[in-house]
């Protein structure tokens, strides 16, 4: 069975918060090929030699074809038969302008994933991310510039102080330049709880000097350059950066963030989330067809109309399971009305905190009428709204959509949401935080 290497990074953080608490802890990552996938830059590199000479080597050429690392480009040129008498102008090309400040800063991408939970430990108390890497010096401006540049979507700030650097030229003695950096870090008064590198051999070089092996070895396996060799004792491989994998149950997230499980409307869902550790089920309520019950259901019956033998899960049943296990509810409701009337009594005959209670709808459901009659029952209850008409304008026109938003917060409407699917969900999120708004996404 392999292991997860997020989910033992997780499990190495919490025991060095239980071992150093109030201790500075940092998480020491390498750059290329760590943090960022190379295979961009060479793609970059390669088709803008094409285009600067008139070439057409590479206009085929595609992220997943390349295989080699960055300082192997010459196994790619053999892969991709190119003749030999125009390698090796290819070969000094691309040695200029790999490292240029305008391909640092413009043509590096980061792995899926990576920055993400960077920032997920730049969000944890007394817990900083450092850099090593075997870049030198002269780089560092470019470096921090461009980092910073790809951090800024996911709010990941990298810092100079935090940054260890080859004081060497170029490729020297790269696993000195990563014990320098771990001796460096410690010397300051960090605990390194983990250290994330493609490289084995850098790996092996950090384990002879981690004598009391209070350091997750963590190989990122991407493309190294080294040949193929095991990787020290205890080390961990892996190779996706899953967030999920670092949460360990809903009391990990920061205190402004919660998880809701979606559909929670039959038996075996129910099940499943109140054996889980997630507070918060979600809940499609609807009118049954002869509008005597409540019943959960997230598909209306003109869009998928009533099966013969269909049975329903009802919401008083949901509501009552809930209670009993001192778990939260998010009521999404379908329509407003009779719908309405029997939600909020059903609400009140359990004496559900407001504390417990969420409710969403679209505003053409309820309309403001129904949204007070919420906010008036359950003042300190969350009380949501979809707002997805919204993101263009918040993108586009962010003052037209802020009038909108004020004017649905005086409905007391305290959170929107907005789909997972819409493509510029970053910027939405952020411009909605600088505004105060909640989000759910």
């Amino acid at each position: 069975m392999k292991t997860k290497w997020m989910q033992t990074l997780s499990t190495q953080f919490e025991r060095a918060c239980q071992r150093y608490p109030g201790e500075r802890l940092m998480l020491l990552l390498d750059i290329d090929g760590t943090i960022l996938d190379m295979r961009y830059m060479i793609l970059a590199v390669m088709q803008a030699y094409d285009r600067a000479y008139a070439t057409s080597y590479f206009e085929r050429l595609q992220i997943n074809d390349i295989s080699v690392h960055e300082n192997q480009v010459d196994r790619l040129l053999d892969e991709l038969h190119v003749p030999t008498e125009a390698q090796d102008d290819i070969l000094t090309w691309y040695q200029e302008q790999r490292w240029a400040s305008q391909a640092i800063r413009e043509i590096h991408r980061p792995f899926r994933g990576v920055l993400d939970v960077i920032r997920w430990f730049q969000l944890q108390p007394n817990t900083s991310v450092g850099l090593a890497t075997g870049r030198p010096e002269s780089l560092r401006e470019d470096t921090l510039r461009s980092l910073n540049q790809l951090g800024k979507p996911y709010r990941v700030q990298f810092s100079d102080d935090l940054l260890c650097m080859n004081p060497r030229g170029w490729e020297e003695r790269i696993p000195d330049v990563k014990v320098a950096a771990l001796k460096h870090f410690q010397e300051n008064g960090y605990r390194i709880f983990a250290f994330i590198d493609n490289e084995p051999v850098n790996l092996k070089a950090l384990a002879a000097v981690d004598l009391d092996k209070e350091i997750l070895l963590l190989h990122a396996n991407t493309i190294f350059e080294t040949r193929r060799t095991r990787v020290p004792r205890g080390a961990v491989r892996g190779k996706e950066y899953r967030l999920a994998e670092l949460i360990p149950d809903e009391k990990a997230l920061p205190t402004h963030v919660q998880l809701a499980w979606h559909g929670v409307n039959d038996e075996a869902n129910l099940r499943q989330f109140l054996a889980s550790d997630v507070h918060w089920a979600e809940l499609d309520a609807r009118l049954e067809p002869a509008c005597w019950d409540v019943i959960l259901r997230h598909d209306s019956f003109t869009e998928n109309p009533l099966e013969p033998d269909e049975k329903w899960f009802t919401l008083d049943k949901a509501l009552d399971k809930i209670k009993l296990f001192d778990r939260a509810v998010k009521i999404d409701l379908k329509a407003g009305g009779m719908l309405l009337d029997k939600v909020l009594e059903m609400v009140a005959e359990k004496g559900l905190t407001d504390e417990s209670l969420w409710f969403n709808a679209d505003i053409e459901r309820l309309m403001e009428r129904g949204f007070n009659r919420l906010v008036a029952a359950h003042p300190d209850a969350i009380i949501q709204c979809p707002i997805d008409f919204l993101a263009p304008l918040i993108v586009a026109a962010p003052g037209q959509a802020h009038t909108t938003l004020q004017m649905l917060t005086g409905w007391g409407i305290n959170r929107f949401s907005i789909s997972w699917e819409w493509p510029n969900m970053r910027e939405l999120f952020d411009q909605m935080d600088q505004w105060g708004y909640e989000v759910n996404i």
